[in-house]
C-alpha cells in the first residue's frame, strides 16, 4: 500500500525540484563524449527523440550516492595515525581538473523551516526524497525574535529537522528592523539569513514552503497595490541569485500540506502572527479570501494562482522586449531619445524608463507606478514640465529631445 495521497503529492513536488537541480548539475558538469553511458533507471535516457536545445532531460540523473553524514568534509585522521590511503597530492596535482569519468559533487539542498505545517511537510518530503537521488539535505530555521520564547522554539524546530535525518541543521537569530512595515522588515531579515546560511554551507538551493494559497494571497495584495502585471505574477517557482530559492508547493494547497503532517504525526507550530488581524496578509487570509469564495464560489484560489502564472509569462515576455528595444532608443552618447521612446508601446516604454531610473540610483522597492507615469508624461504629454523627483534623489528631465535620468 502506497503513502497517503497528501504525502504522495508533497513528495512528488519535491522530487521534481530535486530532478531539476540534478539536471542543472549535469549541465554544469557535462560528461565527455567518450565516457560510457550510465545504466539503470537514473542513468538511461528515455526512449524517443533527443530533447530540444536548452531543454532539461529528467531521465539524465547521476547515479545515487550514499548520503554524507555531515554537510562538511570528512574529518581528518590525527597526526601519527596510520591509515590505508594514498599520500596527499602535491599542490600541482590538486590543481589538476577532475578525471572525466568522475561524477559531479553531490549537491546540498536546504529547507527553510519555521515549524509550521507547510514547511514541516516540505522538510519531511525532502528528507525522504533526497537520499534516494544522492542529494544531501539540510535545514535552516530563522528566529525573528518577535515573540517571547522564540529562541527556544527555533531550537525545537532544529531538533525536529535533525530527527528527520537532515544535516547540516542550524537555527539562526536575526534582528528585524522597522523599514517598510513589520512584515516587509521580517521578510528582509529572513532572506538575508537564508542567503548567509546557503553561502556558509555551499548549498545549491533553498526550498521554501509557499503554497498555492500563499500565491493567491500574493496576487490579491499586488492587485490592491495597483502596481502592474509583475505584481500580479506573484511568487516565482525559482528566484534569488542564481536561482537559489525553489518553491515546490506553488501547485499544492495549504490543506494538503497540513494533512500530510497529520498522517505522518509531524508536530507543527501555528504562528499566532498568522491569525493576528494587525497584519494585512492575515486579514486577507481569514476575511478577504473567504468572502471572495462566498461571493464567487469555490475555485477562487486556483483561479488566482493560474492568473499568477499567466501574468508571469506576459511580464517575462514584455521584459525581454524592453531589454531588446532599449538599445534602439539611445543615441550615440547613450541618452534616451524621446521620439523613439514615444513610438514604443506604453508597456515596453515604461519598463525602459523604470530600468533607467534604477540604474541611476532609484531604489527598486521605492519606485512605484505613479513615479514612472510622471516620467512617462515627459515623453507623451510634454508641455515644458519641470524635472521629476524620484526616490533615491534621482531626477528625470527632458532636455532638447532627450530624456535625462540621473542623480540630482
Amino acid at each position: 500500500m502506497g503513502p497517503h495521497p497528501a504525502v504522495a503529492a508533497i513528495r512528488l513536488a519535491v522530487r521534481r525540484v530535486l530532478h531539476d537541480i540534478l539536471d542543472e548539475q549535469l549541465l554544469s558538469h557535462p560528461a565527455p563524449a567518450t565516457a560510457p553511458a550510465r545504466s539503470g533507471p537514473l542513468g538511461a535516457r528515455p526512449p524517443g527523440p533527443p530533447p530540444p536545445h536548452g531543454a532539461s532531460t529528467p531521465g539524465l540523473l547521476p547515479a545515487a550516492a550514499p548520503r554524507a553524514s555531515h554537510g562538511l568534509s570528512a574529518p581528518q585522521a590525527p597526526q601519527g595515525t596510520s591509515v590505508s590511503q594514498a599520500p596527499p597530492a602535491s599542490p600541482a596535482a590538486q590543481d589538476t581538473p577532475a578525471a572525466p569519468h568522475e561524477r559531479p559533487p553531490s549537491p546540498l539542498v536546504l529547507v527553510a523551516c519555521s515549524g509550521g505545517a507547510d514547511s514541516m511537510a516540505l522538510a519531511s518530503a525532502l528528507a525522504f526524497e533526497a537520499p534516494k537521488l544522492g542529494v544531501r539535505a539540510g535545514g535552516v530555521t530563522v528566529d525573528h525574535g518577535l515573540q517571547a520564547g522564540s529562541d527556544l522554539r527555533a531550537d525545537e524546530v532544529a531538533q525536529r529537522l535533525r530527527a528527520l535525518g537532515l544535516d547540516p541543521v542550524e537555527a539562526v537569530a536575526v534582528t528585524v528592523g522597522r523599514g517598510g512595515g513589520p512584515e516587509a522588515a521580517a521578510r528582509e531579515a529572513r532572506y538575508a539569513a537564508l542567503d548567509a546560511a546557503a553561502e556558509r554551507h555551499g548549498a545549491h538551493a533553498v526550498l521554501l514552503g509557499h503554497t498555492r494559497d500563499d500565491q493567491a494571497e500574493t496576487v490579491l495584495l499586488g492587485l490592491a497595490r495597483g502596481s502592474g502585471i509583475r505584481s500580479l505574477s506573484g511568487m516565482a517557482a525559482v528566484s534569488g541569485a542564481g536561482g537559489r530559492y525553489r518553491r515546490p508547493f506553488l501547485h499544492v494547497d495549504r490543506q494538503t500540506a497540513r494533512k500530510a503532517c497529520m498522517v505522518q504525526s509531524l508536530p507543527v507550530w501555528d504562528d499566532p502572527h498568522n491569525a493576528d488581524p494587525a497584519y494585512t496578509r492575515s486579514r486577507l487570509r481569514h476575511e478577504g479570501l473567504p468572502a471572495l469564495e462566498k461571493a464567487l464560489g469555490k475555485g477562487v484560489v486556483e483561479a488566482l494562482a493560474r492568473t499568477a502564472q499567466l501574468s508571469r509569462d506576459d511580464a517575462d515576455a514584455l521584459d525581454a522586449w524592453a531589454g531588446q528595444a532599449e538599445a534602439t532608443v539611445r543615441d550615440d552618447a547613450g541618452r534616451l531619445e524621446c521620439a523613439k521612446l514615444y513610438a514604443l508601446p506604453p508597456a515596453v516604454r515604461r519598463r525602459i524608463l523604470r530600468r533607467a531610473a534604477i540604474d541611476a540610483g532609484a531604489p527598486a522597492g521605492s519606485l512605484f507606478a505613479r513615479h514612472i507615469e510622471e516620467v512617462d508624461r515627459l515623453i507623451t504629454g510634454w508641455r515644458g514640465q519641470k524635472a521629476i523627483n524620484l526616490p533615491g534623489r534621482v531626477v528625470a528631465q527632458r532636455q532638447g529631445g532627450r530624456l535625462v535620468i540621473r542623480q540630482g
